[in-house]
């Protein structure tokens, strides 16, 4: 078992990441507006469906540890620097690493990639123990997904959620979500949207309501809140009662607040993950501005 293990820690570590990546992307983008430059009446047209791309033929390495998703704006692109896959009777893996480039920020680009690459990696040796510690019983299965998506796109933000789906006979999925301000070339974090802390409060209010009227609306909907005159059927301390400081968020295309919740936070597994599109108006008077929040 221990060469096995072994043998998948070599696979997975062993997997190129293109050191050609920045000096392609940055070719990628000069040749891009090179061309829209020497034709000026297409500009107009170019800007609205311009899909940059990366030559992965040039570097066997390189075409096998990059792969691209849809068209991200003008220039930042989200690709696959990362990917690994183990397969067998026992186990059922599939890590996929984002890296994001074109942001004009090489350090904020550096900071995210290497913050990704560390999660998987965190991700695989977490696995590689519990893998070791199933071995000594009897039958068993595990499997292990991480990937992403872009939830949001816009002139000025790109979101990108990353999310982890861990088996063994149930399913559990979390996720977590980055924003960046791409014209200021930031990562906007949820405080930095409020003038205080009062905001905690003024969303976990407004997420209550939510989850009831939910709830009335759809019996077959359960979230772990204090219903008025109803005894809970779970311990009052797992009751929700507040967002976290920093609680899982994005900004959506329409430039509303959505909060977010991992599976088994805030409602049973079925639910899944949750998430609660924010009124403007009931978080307005906490807002910083409007800058981003609409």
């Amino acid at each position: 078992m221990d060469d096995k293990l072994n043998r998948m820690r070599r696979e997975y570590e062993s997997i190129p990441i293109p050191d050609e990546l920045n000096e392609m992307v940055n070719r990628t983008i000069a040749s891009r507006r090179t061309k829209i430059k020497a034709i000026p009446w297409l500009v107009s047209a170019a800007a609205a469906c311009i899909l940059l791309s990366v030559g992965v033929n040039t570097s066997p390495a390189f075409a096998k540890a990059l792969s691209e998703v849809p068209v991200l704006g003008q220039i930042v692109k989200v690709i696959t620097i990362r990917e690994y896959t183990e397969q067998n009777e026992n186990t059922d893996v599939n890590l996929k690493t984002p890296g994001i480039a074109g942001t004009g920020n090489p350090e904020l680009e550096q900071s995210l990639n290497t913050k990704y690459l560390e999660e998987n990696k965190k991700l695989y040796e977490g696995f590689k123990d519990e893998v070791a510690q199933l071995e000594k019983g009897g039958e068993w299965h595990l499997g292990l997904e991480s990937g992403y998506e872009v939830v949001t796109d816009t002139d000025r933000l790109l979101t990108l959620s990353r999310y982890v789906v861990e088996s063994a006979g149930s399913s559990a999925e979390s996720r977590k979500y980055d924003t960046i301000d791409k014209v200021n070339q930031i990562v906007i974090t949820l405080p930095s949207l409020f003038s205080d802390a009062r905001y905690i409060q003024g969303i976990s209010d407004n997420i209550k309501e939510q989850m009831r009227q939910q709830m009335k609306d759809d019996p077959s909907k359960v979230y772990w809140v204090q219903q008025p005159g109803i005894e809970p059927d779970i311990p009052k301390e797992d009751l929700f009662r507040s967002i976290a400081k920093n609680q899982n968020f994005y900004i959506n295309q329409d430039g509303k607040l959505v909060i977010s919740f991992n599976e088994y936070d805030v409602a049973p597994g079925y639910m899944g993950v949750v998430e609660f599109t924010i009124p403007t108006e009931a978080i307005q008077d906490l807002l910083v501005s409007n800058e981003y929040i609409q």
